[in-house]
């Protein structure tokens, strides 16, 4: 790949293996999303799909020299949200603008705005990356922006 210099290679190389389970150097198309976040990067499911990701195991495989090329355009791919962004966004609902907003709306715009998530998924994410609601069921955006991209 021209347009990946040799450090990208070697990470996407080294991303591919983790998913690799057998090694036999190709992974499952489900895995695709996985790969390509594990490499810092924020695709839309839409994107995996349009890339060649499956949402069932075993319907399709991918082999290094596939995925390089994808990665190479993902990463070259302006529509990713990044930090900056999603802070920005959630600004919107911080009312008293002290980087706070309501936990049950951050619940509520994971629920029904963008890719929506299912109520489970959304259960497992605040769990794991929302700091505990104060007493007016407010809590901190940006360390929840963090633990979520991290």
């Amino acid at each position: 790949m021209a347009d990946l210099n040799p450090r990208d290679v070697e990470k996407a190389e080294f991303a591919f293996s983790i998913y690799d389970a057998d090694g036999s150097n190709v992974i499952d198309a489900v895995d695709l999303g996985n790969v390509l976040r594990a490499l810092s990067l924020n695709p839309t499911n839409a994107t995996i799909e349009k890339m060649g990701g499956t949402k069932k195991r075993g319907e399709k495989t991918m082999t290094l020299e596939e995925f390089l090329p994808i990665f190479s355009q993902v990463k070259k791919d302006k529509e990713q949200g990044c930090y900056e962004d999603f802070i920005e966004c959630l600004k919107l609902y911080d009312k008293q603008e002290n980087g706070t907003m309501l936990g049950a709306e951050l619940s509520h715009i994971l629920l029904s705005l963008g890719e929506r998530l299912e109520d489970h998924e959304v259960e497992i994410v605040l769990k794991e990356c929302m700091d505990p609601e104060d007493e007016d069921g407010f809590i901190p955006y940006a360390p929840f922006v963090k633990k979520l991209m991290s």
